[in-house]
């Protein structure tokens, strides 16, 4: 019985134990409930800021939005929906080049063909960016060949200049105009100090002849319907077929010069009393002048001798030489001022005031910083046809 009894007071202690531990916890989460109430009491705010928070994150994302649409409205017109895409650039885009306007007569003194120029030559010529702009202003209005019938024809000059701070001798391009209602001549003359003889044949032997210059800006028309005042000479001979020539042939386009002459007034030939002299002996010839007016046949002879340029046996037959060159010339003098005066009895009166008004311009090139500047080797002679130019520009 007593052990009974103890047992129902254990059981009866352990309830009550467990009891009171329930109990514990039950005041201990209404304390902490309390508590927190407390601390909401105490900050009021802090509600507030929670409960705005989700408020907060709407107005910024909408915010967002917006900012987005006003960008894309920047960037251009909208496909629908979709944002408009910015065109990508693989490289930058390059400045137009601009280049300078061709002038109509730009190309005229190239197309004129410089006369007597050694073909070796020609190339060095074109090396430098001559300006002929003096040339084109020639025929523009007030110019000193506007609204002018002109034949055109080049030459070279060598002389020596300075380009960039040096000194050399360069082949200088010349362009001679000639004022005329018909063409100056149809001849060409062929000299040099290594011919026995002068001689004057017609241009078109050498494939030289007169043709019309066509501006650049009339190139597409037809040629046929252009009424040019601008006549070229041009040369018809390649240089390319030089090689299947002969020596002597190739030379000559090398002596040659343009030929004119004048039968108002004496021309060289009739007034000089000079005859070349080339005596062919070996192993060297003799090539000398001799002036019938001032110098004695037998005395010069005599002199060459001395000098050692002639041997004493060719004394003779030199001397023989020389008269009869004399003679030659003295009868080449003759004849060509009979010629000249029958020319001037049979001549009408329209192309006597063509000769009386004929005028020679000659352009030497301007000064541009990339080409040498002449301007102090100008001369106004031409050459031993035409003479003198009556102006130099």
């Amino acid at each position: 019985m007593a052990r009974g009894k103890k047992r129902k007071a254990a059981r009866k202690n352990k309830k009550e134990e467990k009891h009171e531990v329930e109990e514990e916890k039950k005041n201990e989460k209404v304390d902490v409930e309390n508590q927190e109430q407390e601390e909401e009491e105490e900050d009021p705010k802090l509600e507030d800021e929670n409960h705005d928070e989700p408020k907060a994150q709407e107005v910024e994302k909408r915010d967002e939005e917006k900012a987005q649409e006003v960008e894309e409205e920047e960037e251009g017109p909208k496909k629908g929906r979709k944002r408009a895409k910015r065109a990508r650039t693989s490289k930058r885009e390059e400045e137009p080049e601009y280049f300078p306007d061709q002038r109509s007569l730009e190309d005229l003194w190239k197309e004129v063909f410089p006369v007597g120029t050694e073909w070796d030559q020609l190339d060095s010529v074109y090396q430098y960016n001559w300006n002929f702009s003096n040339l084109e202003d020639a025929f523009e209005d007030e110019g000193e060949l506007h609204g002018k019938r002109v034949y055109m024809f080049g030459s070279t000059e060598p002389q020596m200049v300075a380009f960039k701070e040096q000194q050399k001798i360069i082949c200088i391009p010349v362009v001679v105009a000639v004022v005329s209602p018909f063409p100056p001549s149809d001849k060409i003359g062929i000299n040099s100090v290594q011919r026995e003889t002068e001689e004057i044949i017609p241009m078109k032997r050498m494939k030289m002849d007169w043709v019309p210059y066509i501006p650049l800006e009339n190139r597409s028309s037809q040629v046929e319907r252009l009424k040019s005042e601008i006549f070229i000479l041009r040369c018809t001979q390649r240089k390319s077929a030089l090689k299947h020539l002969k020596i002597e042939r190739v030379k000559k386009f090398e002596y040659c010069l343009p030929y004119f002459y004048h039968p108002f007034k004496e021309d060289e030939l009739e007034q000089s009393t000079v005859v070349q002299i080339l005596y062919p002996i070996d192993p060297k010839p003799v090539f000398c002048e001799f002036d019938w007016e001032f110098d004695e046949t037998e005395e010069f002879t005599d002199k060459l001798i001395e000098a050692e340029e002639l041997s004493a046996d060719q004394k003779d037959a030199f001397m023989k030489f020389l008269k009869e060159k004399v003679r030659e010339a003295k009868k080449a003098n003759k004849e060509a001022r009979e010629a000249r005066k029958k020319a001037v009895e049979e001549m009408s009166p329209e192309t006597k005031a063509a000769y009386e008004n004929i005028q020679f311009y000659k352009f030497y090139p301007v000064a541009t910083a990339d080409s040498p500047d002449v301007s102090d080797v100008k001369a106004p002679f031409i050459n031993r046809y035409y003479g003198k130019a009556h102006k130099v520009l």
